[in-house]
């Protein structure tokens, strides 16, 4: 079965305690939980067994016009000007910066599916099953198994590349929720799988 890791949201907005958006707790969850560095080497991994890897971020134009959603956490990034398309909030910490030939895909919603050339890019090249973890796990990571599992995909979470501020309903999502859709593994076993296959 031919696989793809996907690292969703590792972005300085998200990961950093500078960012806008990581300051209110979320850059504290995944410090706490070691998420870049685990993400960094399930990435490692991944290069080193040759799979696909795609990087995936939130950006947005500085007019927010490319926004579609209106649900109240969206007021919240607006005053804040967060994750700007080319600005510091939306490249990748140093330990994730995507190599040459790693797809960046751009999102502007929580499914990174919707208006991306995602789909069609895994489509292309014959993927089956998505290895993935990010910030934060009841937004991306969750919706990233709903819609993986609805496209016909084996998703497979890593839960030691997730976190959120809220650790309820981190627990909750990798724990009730996400094992309805796809598997939950973990950075090591992931590492230890592909260099198998």
């Amino acid at each position: 079965m031919k696989s793809a890791l996907l690292l969703l949201d590792l972005q300085n907005e998200m990961v950093d305690p500078q960012g806008k958006i990581g300051a209110h707790g979320l850059a504290a969850a995944a410090a706490a939980g070691n998420v870049v560095e685990n993400a960094a080497a399930a990435l490692a991994a991944a290069r080193e067994a040759g799979i696909d890897v795609i990087h995936v971020r939130l950006g947005f134009k500085p007019d927010y016009s490319d926004c579609l959603s209106v649900a109240p956490r969206i007021a919240g990034l607006k005053a804040n000007g967060a994750a700007i398309i080319d600005t510091w909030g939306t490249e990748f910490p140093a330990a994730l910066t995507p190599a040459d030939g790693e797809l960046i895909v751009t999102k502007q919603c929580v499914n990174p599916f919707f208006n991306t050339p995602l789909l069609s890019h895994l489509r292309g090249r014959g993927i089956e099953r998505l290895f993935f973890g990010g910030v934060a796990t009841p937004l991306v990571v969750e919706m990233t198994a709903r819609a993986a599992d609805d496209a016909g995909f084996a998703p497979v979470v890593l839960s030691d590349l997730c976190a959120a501020p809220n650790a309820e309903m981190h627990a909750y999502s990798l724990e009730r929720i996400i094992p309805m859709f796809g598997k939950v593994s973990t950075g090591a076993d992931f590492a230890k799988e592909i260099a198998a296959a």
